[in-house]
């Protein structure tokens, strides 16, 4: 540490460019706790260690400080600034290549996680996990860094994303060993082997529509095409829907502007669909009119199509909304419609967390889709 009155002349602890750089910080109109994180940056100090900050800045970390500082008065994201930023337990390299980690991209991959622990119940193999537009690997990188059993396929077509995708990867230690890169748009990306196999698909795809408003600090500085897919913004989404795969293997019974009806592939009953928007939304008051409207009247067609193709005594339509409530996936909500006839059991999980159904899902899917309201 450096008293004031013994260092050379001209010479300034990292304390008084933190005061200077505060001061300048707050002007513009940003979070003073930037002025930190820039500092510490700049001059390798430890976050924990307040002393370190009555160190002697040099001609260099100076240097480095200065650049830092202008850049993030000129507009440029303090992720990109600082060149890494903490996305769970990682830390991760960013720049102008790859969209920034937000909060609301940990969430999916805690929604993620949650899906993943239910697959690997009782099963001796790995899960196989596919990130499908990783850019920067956030998603599929913090999957095989927080569970030892997946195998992780990480795409995108971006070979600059796959670039820092590929040096987060080489700072991932021993779970780096089940991650796999490759390159290629969506569903083509994945060997052939593993179209229609994988265990669970994570991704998040470009969503933006091309006349939708954005904030000038992301539209000015983080890369178009992983913002915006086309004119509407659901056009990468279809495809993830989709699967690559036609309709009787994902079992989509139909598919409307904003909602779509598909068959449960865990079903209560032969004929159990469930109805959702392709947004993830949590709940009815997420719900645009047009979602509303449509989800609704899927619903009403959904009921109909079931009481044509399976004739039932019954029928339950409702859903769940939140953790509390039941809800399997609580950050999307769907309706159930559930075919019911008097006496039947199958509703009830009896034995080893199986259910007897008395044709195929595929046979189902058939039935249904013939019934569907025209």
């Amino acid at each position: 540490m450096a008293d004031a009155g013994d260092r050379p002349d001209g010479t300034v602890a990292w304390r008084e460019v933190l005061a200077e750089t505060t001061a300048r910080i707050d002007a513009a109109g940003l979070p003073v706790a930037e002025a930190r994180w820039i500092v510490e940056e700049a001059g390798g100090l430890d976050p924990a260690r307040d002393g370190d900050l009555d160190e002697l800045a040099t001609v260099r970390t100076m240097a480095r400080h200065d650049d830092l500082l202008r850049r993030r008065l000129d507009g440029e994201p303090l992720q990109y600034v600082l060149g890494h930023w903490a996305f769970r337990t990682l830390d991760l390299l960013v720049d102008r290549r790859v969209l920034i980690p937000r909060p609301e991209t940990e969430a999916v991959v805690g929604h993620a996680l949650d899906e993943f622990d239910r697959l690997a119940v009782g099963r001796p193999g790995d899960v196989t996990v596919a990130d499908l537009g990783t850019g920067s690997g956030a998603i599929g990188l913090s999957v095989a860094a927080e569970r030892t059993a997946s195998r992780v396929w990480c795409t995108d077509r971006s070979e600059d994303a796959l670039a820092v995708a590929r040096a987060n990867l080489a700072g991932l230690g021993r779970p780096a060993s089940r991650v796999t890169l490759a390159a290629g748009s969506w569903f083509d990306a994945l060997p052939d082997d593993l179209r229609g196999r994988l265990d669970l698909l994570v991704s998040n795809p470009p969503y933006v529509g091309a006349g939708e408003h954005l904030a000038p600090e992301v539209v000015d500085w983080e890369p178009h095409a992983a913002l915006v897919p086309g004119p509407d913004g659901t056009e990468d989404l279809e495809v993830l829907v989709d699967g690559g795969l036609p309709d009787e293997e994902t079992l989509v019974v139909h598919r409307g502007p904003t909602c779509f009806a598909v068959m449960n592939a865990f079903p209560y009953t032969s004929g159990h669909l469930m109805v959702l928007p392709r947004r993830a939304v949590a709940g009815l008051g997420d719900l645009t009119g047009d979602e509303h409207d449509e989800l609704w009247a899927l619903v009403r067609d959904a009921v109909a199509a079931v009481d044509a193709a399976f004739d039932p005594g019954g029928v339950n339509v409702g859903l769940n909304l939140g953790r509390a409530a039941g809800a399997g996936i609580d950050g999307h909500l769907h309706v159930h419609v559930v075919p019911r006839w008097s006496g039947d059991t199958n509703f009830t999980t009896t034995v080893a967390n199986v259910r007897v159904l008395p044709e195929a899902l595929a046979d189902s899917w058939a039935r249904v889709r013939d019934a569907w309201p025209t």
